[in-house]
């Protein structure tokens, strides 16, 4: 375990400036908190938290860094509080200390649902200062190390979780060495016998090959120096997680795969690096498919370097990451390299608490206008998307994708997407407003699909229209975890909206019947008696069936002081009779044909077909204007419409208050089609099918199923559905098959 003064000397070692009375009071602190607590594996719990400091020296981070995570486990495990801590290291290590603590007592049913509130509370501390990250993704690399001493299914449970979400936040964040190490920690314990397969083969080529990495690195190093370039090179071998991710995604055998080993090439400055690809690419065949300029274009986590893979020294395939020091530095520590340090004489110190504010040893924060530091905030954003745990960790997990296309805006401006993704992505990246509205595509000056997968390079180019709004099904096709979550917010308010309409409707007929005046006013005070606090969400409760119009009546008339109290048997016989008049009402008149306007009255509520903002739906046994309909409310589902003579309305007798009002209220011109189903007994001959289509599409139907019920040797019966613009249309067709010498009967099908 690192002593005290060792502590102090390594953060010194690279931040002369740093607190060290700071240092020494959070180390002593913390030791005499955790006091006699041990770790599973029996080490002094306080072995901990003194591990995940000396990682996060190596990262060179300040000292306020190195004190949180020092505390990061006492309010948590021990009986310090956050008060406590504020007013003996600051508010700001408090507020570091307190974003790393998990939430105590959580009234949820599930795991999941728990780890989901710790996941946010994190996040939500990881945008207020990047650093509670940090010395998370610390604290986590230190707990895999010692994964070992844990019971087995808490060990498989914790793996899962840092694979899924711990080692691609590192990656995220640039941070590319932690996220090694934390994936072949978890790989090691979720699929140990395919590491070992792999560490054995690896053994294996060591054996055959010796020391072949550092002959390539004198090889490259002699052919840069021979040209003039000052190039550092190191090689390294791919991690066993890192080839087995491989392996399955190119579906190829280890022996397969060529290369494993990687060498990044560190140069002077930028022009060098195109000097050294230069020189690598006239020197060796370069593979194709195999380069990537990551500095022209660079990864959303700040990630810059050129990629690229040729068949180098001793005829093995090479791969070489080119870049400058501070690239490299990014690269390997990824957010943590921005933290700078700087001297100022005379820093005063907060409150005397000795946490330095842009003093000595204090850190500049964090830059937040980063590529990896956006990318947090618009996650942090999406937060109130997710109506649960289980839609918030599946929309974090999808944001960590890590493999990426590069499109292009008809301006010019850069997307980066994960693979897979689709223009419908493309548009909610560029911004929620343009996923909304988008109609369609153009992808390189030509249409396309919305449900295209784009490529590198690809300029895509978004159509909308302000008519538009996104269809429940997009959810199916979007990749990224921030169109789902706007695809999924834009169908809830869809939704309710639709249910709000169809609840004001019923309510409206209900109120003209049962209450002489009523307005707004007195709505809201009905809201307030029945439990909620919007009209709308009273509104979309009766749409949905859950809230009855009688109980808001009720309510209504209590305001009036004129309580109307009446029984059950009056109610049902009074809906009856409603629903007798608003049937009548609803009757078509002989004569009128399709385009003939056909208006409701009385209580009955118009439907003007099947594209309104009515959340309605038919039955099977289908409805067309014409026919008397009526309408049942279903709690979840909104109305469906039966045709007053459907036999499946008697299992409905019982339940009165589910009956609501309808009537046609079909308007010129004629837009939408209904569908109806005939049953059409006919001779068994060569024709007769082709003869049954051509009288339906002579007559302006469309046959959308068919299906064969009986067949006999002379006759056949079938049944068709066709769409239908209403019943005088589809008395029509049947008239017309009527005539055919061919057909022995036809008749709607009704169950």
């Amino acid at each position: 375990m690192m002593r005290q003064y060792e502590l102090v000397e390594k953060v010194t070692s690279y931040n002369p400036s740093a607190d060290e009375n700071l240092l020494n009071r959070a180390y002593v602190y913390a030791m005499k908190a955790h006091g006699s607590q041990t770790r599973a594996s029996g080490d002094p719990y306080f072995s901990h938290p003194l591990e995940v400091a000396a990682i996060l020296t190596d990262l060179k981070l300040d000292d306020a860094t190195i004190a949180a995570a020092l505390l990061h486990d006492v309010i948590e495990d021990t009986e310090a509080t956050r008060t406590e801590i504020d007013t003996l290291f600051g508010k700001e290590i408090g507020a570091l200390v307190d974003g790393l603590t998990k939430i105590r007592r959580l009234d949820l049913v599930s795991k999941e649902a728990a780890q989901a509130e710790n996941l946010r509370k994190l996040l939500l501390a990881i945008s207020d200062d990047i650093r509670v990250l940090l010395v998370k993704l610390a604290d986590r690399l230190h707990n895999m190390r010692t994964l070992e001493f844990i019971r087995d299914d808490k060990r498989q449970r914790i793996a899962e979780e840092t694979m899924d979400i711990y080692a691609p936040l590192a990656g995220r964040m640039g941070m590319q060495g932690i996220r090694d190490e934390l994936e072949d920690l978890s790989f090691a314990v979720l699929n140990p016998e395919a590491r070992s397969t792999i560490v054995g083969r690896l053994v294996s080529l060591h054996e055959e090959s010796g020391n072949i990495i550092a002959e390539i690195e004198d090889e490259l190093e002699a052919k840069f120096s021979e040209f003039g370039i000052a190039a550092t090179v190191t090689g390294r071998e791919k991690r066993p997680y890192s080839i087995w991710r491989k392996m399955e995604r190119k579906s190829i055998s280890l022996g397969q795969l060529s290369d494993i080993f990687g060498f990044r090439v560190v140069v002077a400055d930028e022009d060098e690096c195109y000097r050294a690809l230069g020189l690598v690419h006239r020197t060796w065949r370069m593979v194709p498919g195999r380069f990537k300029d990551y500095i022209s274009t660079p990864k959303q986590n700040d990630y810059r370097s050129i990629h690229t893979t040729v068949i180098g020294p001793h005829h093995k395939r090479v791969e070489l990451q080119i870049r400058t020091a501070q690239m490299h530095e990014v690269a390997e520590r990824g957010v943590a390299a921005h933290a700078l340090y700087k001297d100022v004489e005379g820093a005063k110190v907060n409150g005397g608490a000795g946490t330095p504010v842009n003093g000595a040893g204090g850190a500049v924060p964090l830059s937040k206008d980063s590529n990896a530091y956006r990318w947090l905030r618009r996650l942090v954003d999406m937060l109130a998307e997710g109506e649960n745990a289980k839609e918030f960790l599946e929309h974090t997990k999808l944001e960590l994708f890590h493999d990426q296309v590069f499109c292009f805006t008809p301006k010019g401006l850069l997307i980066a997407l994960p693979r897979g993704a689709t223009p419908i992505d493309f548009a909610y990246a560029v911004h929620t407003d343009i996923g909304d509205t988008c109609v369609g595509c153009r992808i390189n000056g030509r249409h396309a699909p919305l449900i295209s997968e784009l490529e590198n390079g690809d300029e895509v180019d978004i159509i909308r229209s302000e008519a538009q709004t996104p269809p429940a099904a997009w959810e199916g096709f979007a990749v990224t975890g921030k169109a789902r979550a706007a695809i999924r917010r834009a169908t809830r308010i869809a939704v309710r909206k639709q249910y709000a309409g169809l609840g004001r409707e019923i309510l409206d007929r209900a109120l003209k019947n049962g209450v002489e005046k009523f307005d707004e006013d007195a709505l809201q005070d009905a809201v307030g008696r029945l439990g909620m606090v919007h009209v709308d969400d009273m509104l979309a409760a009766i749409g949905r069936g859950e809230l009855p119009s009688a109980d808001v009546l009720r309510v209504l008339n209590r305001n009036e002081g004129t309580p109307k109290p009446v029984s059950r048997s009056n109610r049902v016989g009074d809906r009856l009779r409603g629903l007798s008049k608003a049937i009548r009402l609803s009757s078509v008149l002989p004569g009128s044909g399709p385009g003939a306007s056909r208006k409701s009255g009385g209580s009955a509520i118009p439907i003007r077909g099947l594209k309104g903002e009515l959340p309605i739906r038919m039955s099977e046994e289908g409805a067309l204007p014409g026919d008397r309909i009526v309408g049942i409310l279903s709690p979840g589902e909104g109305l469906t419409i039966y045709p007053i003579h459907a036999k499946s309305l008697k299992q409905f007798e019982e339940e009165p208050d589910r009956w609501i009002d309808l009537a046609w209220d079909i308007k010129e011109p004629e837009t939408d089609r209904f569908p109806a189903r005939i049953t059409v007994t006919a001779l068994n001959e060569v024709g007769t099918l082709a003869e049954v289509a051509k009288v339906i599409g002579d007559h302006d139907g469309n046959i959308s199923n068919l299906q064969m019920a009986r067949r006999a040797p002379d006759f056949y019966e079938m049944h068709i559905e066709v769409e239908v613009w209403d019943l005088k249309h589809l008395n029509r067709i049947i008239a017309g098959l009527r005539g055919r010498s061919i057909i022995s009967a036809v008749s709607r099908l009704i169950e």
